[in-house]
C-alpha cells in the first residue's frame, strides 16, 4: 500500500506513519520540518496554512491519505480536492464533537450533529472545524471514498495533550492523591496506536462513512486507570477516593483540571465515555488493556523529561491539598 500521511510527526499521526511502516507499506509524509519524521518515510516539506503550502503534492498517487488536520476545514478542502484524481480514499480524523450537545447517553453515528463550518472556512471553533472537515473530504471524495474516525479520548505514547501524562507525573510523586471518584466509573478511550491500526485497516478494508473510535464502555474504569498510574510509577501514591459532589464543590473543573475525569449523570459524561461503539468493533477495532497503554506511556515519559514542562492540563497541588486536608507538599 502506499500511504500519504499529512503531518505524521506527533501523537496520532506518529502512531499511523510506525503501524504503516510496521505493515511494510511505502509511506509519504508532508509536514512544515518542525519534527522530525521517524526514519523510513519520504518526507515532503509543506505548510497547508501557507499560499503554495501544497506544492510538494502536485504530482505522486497513493491507495491513501489519512489526514488529523483539526483547524480551519479550508486546509482539508485544499488538500482533498488537489489529491481526489490521484488517491483511492481520504480518511479523516474527526471527533465525537461533532455529535450537536448533548448527544444522549448510548448515541451511535446517526446522532444529530453540529452545523459544520463551510469547507472553505478559515479556523472558527474545533467542533464546527472537524465537521468542516469532514463536509471538505466528502465534497472531494464521495460518500463512497471518504472515512470519518470520530475519535473520543485518546492516550498513548506521544500524546501531545498532556492528560496521561499528567497523571502520572502527579502519581509518580508520591504522598495523597485526589482520586475522583467513584472507582467504577466506566470509561472510554482509545489507544493511539489501535487507533492508528484500525485507520490502517479501514483503507485495506475499502471502508466509507463515519465510525465512532474509542473502547467499549466500561473497557477501563477510573479505579484501573489510576490503578495502573501507581502500579508503574513504583507505588508510593495513595489514591484518595473523593466523592464527585466534593470534588465539584471545591470548583475542580472536570477533564481539564482532573484530565479524563467527568462525573457520571452529567452531559459531559454521556458526550465523553457513553458512545456506542459497535461499528468500529464490528470493523477491526481492537483496543489494549489500560495496563499497557499507562505502562508504555510511562516508558516513553521517562525518556522524554523535558515533556513535564509542556503538559497543559492537571490541578493546582494547594488546591488538592485543601480538598483533601493535607499540607501542602514542598
Amino acid at each position: 500500500m502506499r500511504l500519504l500521511v499529512l503531518g505524521g510527526t506527533e501523537f496520532a499521526g506518529r502512531a499511523v506513519v510506525e503501524a504503516a511502516l510496521g505493515r511494510g507499506w511505502e509511506v509519504t509524509v508532508l509536514n512544515r520540518g518542525r519534527h522530525q519524521p521517524p526514519a523510513g518515510v519520504r518526507a515532503l516539506r509543506g505548510d497547508r496554512t501557507a499560499p503554495g503550502g501544497l506544492a510538494a503534492l502536485v504530482s505522486g498517487e497513493w491507495d491513501a491519505v489519512i489526514d488529523t488536520w483539526s483547524a480551519a476545514p479550508r486546509a482539508v478542502d485544499d488538500a482533498a480536492r488537489l489529491l481526489a484524481d490521484r488517491v483511492g480514499r481520504y480518511v479523516y480524523v474527526s471527533s465525537c464533537s461533532v455529535y450537536a450537545w448533548a448527544p444522549p447517553s448510548g448515541y451511535g453515528e446517526d446522532a444529530p450533529l453540529v452545523e459544520g463550518a463551510l469547507a472553505s472556512a478559515d479556523k472558527t471553533d474545533y467542533t464546527r472545524d472537524k465537521r468542516g472537515g469532514e463536509l471538505a473530504a466528502l465534497g472531494a471524495f464521495g460518500a463512497e471514498r471518504s472515512v470519518f474516525a470520530r475519535a473520543g479520548l485518546i492516550l498513548g505514547p506521544y500524546e501531545n495533550i498532556g492528560r496521561l501524562p499528567w497523571w502520572l507525573g502527579r502519581v509518580a510523586r508520591g504522598g495523597p492523591v485526589l482520586a475522583p471518584g467513584p472507582r467504577d466509573l466506566a470509561l472510554q478511550y482509545v489507544d493511539v496506536r489501535d487507533l492508528a491500526e484500525w485507520l490502517l485497516g479501514s483503507v485495506e478494508r475499502e471502508l466509507s462513512g463515519a465510525y465512532n473510535l474509542i473502547s467499549a464502555q466500561g473497557h477501563a474504569t477510573m479505579g484501573s486507570f489510576l490503578d495502573a498510574c501507581v502500579g508503574v510509577t513504583g507505588g508510593a501514591a495513595e489514591l484518595r477516593w473523593t466523592a464527585p459532589e466534593d470534588v465539584l464543590a471545591a470548583g475542580i473543573e472536570p477533564w481539564t483540571q482532573l484530565p479524563v475525569w467527568i462525573p457520571a449523570g452529567s452531559e459531559g459524561y454521556d458526550a465523553l465515555h457513553s458512545a456506542d461503539v459497535s461499528r468500529a468493533l464490528g470493523t477491526g477495532l481492537t483496543c489494549r488493556s489500560v495496563e499497557e497503554t499507562v505502562a508504555d506511556t510511562w516508558e516513553w515519559l521517562r525518556s522524554v523529561p523535558e515533556y513535564a514542562g509542556r503538559v497543559g492540563v492537571g490541578l493546582d497541588p494547594a488546591v488538592e491539598a485543601k480538598v483533601l486536608g493535607v499540607p501542602l507538599e514542598g
